[in-house]
């Protein structure tokens, strides 16, 4: 915008209304279009009595479980005031929340510059920018908060913040959360009120949208979060603290070096540390019973999901679990779907394989 744009704008703030008012419009009518995600059944053996939902994130317009999280972060920015016409936004990822950030901003007309570590796969940098984002490089991972901050605070300029908004940007109460759509779905199955939602944190914002809801809806649904190796998150919610960091984890998507303040602890009733091993093996179990190729978080989420079910046919329960499928393995075809490129970073994922083949064929020992 040149400064005569600038200039009306401030004589007019009318002008700016209207703008962000069409950019509210345009998200809404892309949430109308798109509709809601689906709930699919995951088959489990018909004598456990147990039944397991996967909540489709990944037929969202761009492509996962983060196009909620993006959407929420630009209505927010939007009715802050944070968000005008010509604004350059900004923030520090390098995974699925840029290239959602990089298509909204597309949408509004507005330039999105993600955040990324230089040593981020040319393939990723070229899905943001193929989303209409552009890749601002640093030379150490730890180095992205500060940096996207800085830039953020830049004349014209929004820091976007998703790890420190996350779990503020969303409305628990309900407002289409995803919380709110799981309980709507299951409102016509046999178990509507499910024993267990099990999601993994990234940013922490889903597992304290769902916990929050969970507490404001006063169900009895308990909230489990799945924590790869590596992660802090489980040791954070296990010992009370905050200040805990570690060397992060290999699931993309899920799991950090350090506690994001976006994390809740306080809503999840249990969290499991999943091992990359079962990780790939549970992507490849969800293959072979459903026909999908799912991404790694979905994975993570489908140990937790099996490891629930089973404790509590062991206990004799009945009822309902859901989970998320977070985004299409169509982005890790090279990765985690590639099984030399698995071995090469030592992960032996035969014995996981054997172990749910068998659990998820006949129930494995009650």
């Amino acid at each position: 915008m040149d400064r005569a744009g600038a200039a009306a704008q401030v004589l007019d703030p009318g002008l700016d209304r209207r703008w962000v008012a069409e950019a509210i419009r345009k998200i809404e009518a892309d949430t109308n279009r798109s509709a809601d995600t689906h709930l699919h059944v995951f088959p489990l053996p018909s004598s456990w009595s147990i039944d397991l939902y996967l909540k489709d994130e990944s037929v969202h317009p761009t492509g996962s479980l983060k196009h909620r999280l993006a959407r929420s972060l630009f209505l927010y920015g939007l009715v802050n005031g944070d968000i005008t016409e010509g604004t350059t936004l900004v923030d520090a990822t390098s995974g699925s929340t840029a290239i959602s950030e990089a298509w909204f901003a597309r949408m509004l007309g507005l330039d999105f510059v993600a955040v990324v570590p230089r040593a981020t796969s040319r393939a990723k940098l070229e899905l943001i920018e193929r989303s209409g984002g552009s890749c601002h490089l640093v030379d150490r991972p730890g180095e992205i908060y500060a940096e996207a901050e800085r830039l953020g605070a830049l004349p014209g300029h929004h820091y976007l913040d998703q790890f420190g908004r996350a779990s503020v940007v969303t409305d628990w109460r309900g407002n289409n959360n995803i919380a709110a759509s799981i309980f709507d779905q299951l409102t016509m199955e046999r178990h509507p009120v499910p024993a267990w939602i099990v999601v993994g944190a990234g940013t922490g914002g889903t597992s304290a949208t769902i916990g929050r809801y969970c507490r404001y809806r006063q169900v009895a649904t308990r909230l489990a979060v799945v924590d790869p190796e590596g992660s802090v998150f489980h040791r954070a919610w296990r010992e009370g603290s905050r200040d805990v960091t570690g060397i992060g984890s290999n699931i993309e998507g899920i799991g950090r070096p350090r506690v994001e303040p976006s994390f809740v602890p306080s809503v999840i009733d249990e969290m499991l540390v999943v091992p990359d091993g079962a990780t790939v093996a549970a992507m490849r179990v969800v293959e072979r019973l459903t026909g999908r190729r799912v991404g790694a978080s979905t994975g993570t989420n489908i140990v937790g999901a099996l490891e629930l079910a089973s404790r509590m046919r062991a206990a004799g329960q009945t009822g309902s679990i859901v989970t998320l499928i977070c985004d299409d393995g169509q982005r890790y075809t090279d990765t985690y779907w590639n099984d030399e490129w698995v071995r090469s970073r030592g992960w032996d994922f035969t014995p996981y394989l054997t172990h749910l083949e068998s659990l998820t064929r006949d129930g494995g020992p009650a």
